[in-house]
């Protein structure tokens, strides 16, 4: 089983997607890991086994604080590399993927072909390295994120983070559940709706059974956070 979380807020970012992949992962030897937006950059801790391993390693060589932050919880006993979020070539972007897209291989065989060889070999590091494609060509991060979707098959739920939109955090799924719970300052994401109740939302929103494709984005302004949701054409499902 894998489980997916994101937050952007006044908390940091570290503390509450810790928190949360103590709620959304379903075996004890679940591995995982965690990225946070901090200092202009990104900062990604290596996979961990299993949760405490992860807290453990955290407090040995902590991560910079921030207020945006991924992680990813799955069962990666056969493949530890696939354990937390995957990075693209350059370090900009962070994905945290769960489900399998069907043409996940033949991406990354395109990328190989152009001469972008994947490091890790995993589908995540690929879409990473699709969506930071995207982002130098779209105009703002939902854009790019749409335009990833359409470039993906099959069944699928992903957070992201991008070094240069700070204080953002950008979702995209087809078929798998995804939450969205919003409160004062801040905004949570998870592929476990149970995830979000420690935190308390102010407001729920549930895209477990939206047909289709959506995108989430989710951006702090000052004490606020602005979430727009669309579908894969760019129609406005909440603004």
């Amino acid at each position: 089983m894998c489980g997916i979380v994101g937050y952007t807020g006044v908390q940091s970012a570290l503390d509450v997607v810790l928190a949360q992949l103590g709620r959304v992962r379903r075996l004890e030897h679940d591995a995982c890991g965690v990225a946070v937006l901090a200092d202009g950059g990104l900062a990604c801790s290596p996979p961990a086994d299993s949760l405490p391993a992860l807290t453990e390693a955290l407090r040995t060589h902590p991560l910079p604080t921030g207020g945006s932050g991924i992680g990813l919880s799955r069962d990666a006993r056969d493949a530890p590399e696939n354990a937390g979020p995957q990075l693209d070539e350059a370090g900009r972007v962070a994905v945290a993927l769960i489900g399998e897209p069907t043409n996940g291989p033949a991406l990354a065989e395109e990328l190989t072909e152009r001469g972008h060889p994947l490091r890790t070999g995993t589908v995540g590091e690929a879409v990473a390295r699709l969506l930071a494609e995207a982002f130098s060509s779209a105009y703002e991060p939902a854009e790019a994120a749409r335009q990833l979707c359409r470039a993906l098959d099959g069944d699928f739920a992903l957070l992201a983070l991008h070094a240069d939109a700070p204080d953002t955090v950008v979702a995209a799924r087809r078929g798998l559940p995804l939450t969205v719970g919003l409160g004062a300052g801040e905004a949570l994401l998870a592929s476990d709706a149970a995830a979000l109740e420690a935190q308390r939302p102010q407001e729920v929103v549930s895209l477990d059974t939206t047909p289709g494709e959506q995108v989430v984005l989710l951006r702090r302004e000052w004490d606020e956070v602005r979430c727009e949701i669309t579908d894969a054409e760019g129609g406005v499902l909440r603004a």
